[in-house]
């Protein structure tokens, strides 16, 4: 894999984190409130607005799809921390805890990035913007399923697979935004 990708994951993951830390400070960990399920539908809600900006060519609210793709990965890295949290935590975690929980999560999902990279040999430089949406939106669909079914699968990856995937999506759609 090239080592660009993984210096462009890192640069755009830096930019979520900083975006993560100033809301943190502004609102606090108000986003403990929602239960997962709620988590997605605020992805979906992103990533559909996405969508939609794609089809009509136009956009009518100010905040432009690379905000939207930032938000959608830290909704997914919220989603990521949340299910490793239980009720007993406390709803207000202070930023200082939350950066590490931040830091494993976004760690880990670039090593998912590092090994599917390998064995695909990023065929994604290669997708447009707009399948990488669709992608995103099936992948959150499955989440929802996922969730339905009271988080059981037959044989298919958990949720977190998913919301690492979607992050992973949404960075490789930066990317592709900020080469064009």
């Amino acid at each position: 894999m090239k080592a660009s990708t993984i210096e462009q994951y890192r640069e755009i993951i830096a930019s979520c984190k900083e975006i993560f830390e100033k809301k943190t400070k502004d609102y606090g960990t108000a986003w403990r409130i929602l239960r997962l399920p709620s988590i997605t539908d605020q992805i979906y809600i992103k990533a559909q607005r996405i969508r939609s900006i794609q089809e009509k060519g136009e956009q009518k609210v100010g905040d432009d799809i690379q905000s939207e793709f930032i938000g959608i990965i830290n909704y997914c890295i919220m989603a990521l921390i949340q299910m490793q949290l239980t009720p007993e935590d406390p709803m207000e975690i202070s930023y200082e805890l939350l950066e590490p929980k931040y830091d494993k999560a976004a760690e880990d999902t670039l090593q998912l990035l590092t090994n599917k990279n390998h064995d695909y040999g990023e065929a994604w430089r290669e997708m447009r913007v707009s399948s990488m949406t669709d992608i995103i939106l099936m992948k959150l669909f499955r989440v929802k399923q996922i969730e339905d079914n009271a988080g059981k699968t037959i044989i298919s990856e958990g949720v977190d697979a998913n919301y690492q995937d979607i992050i992973n999506y949404s960075v490789f759609c930066m990317i592709k935004l900020k080469e064009v």
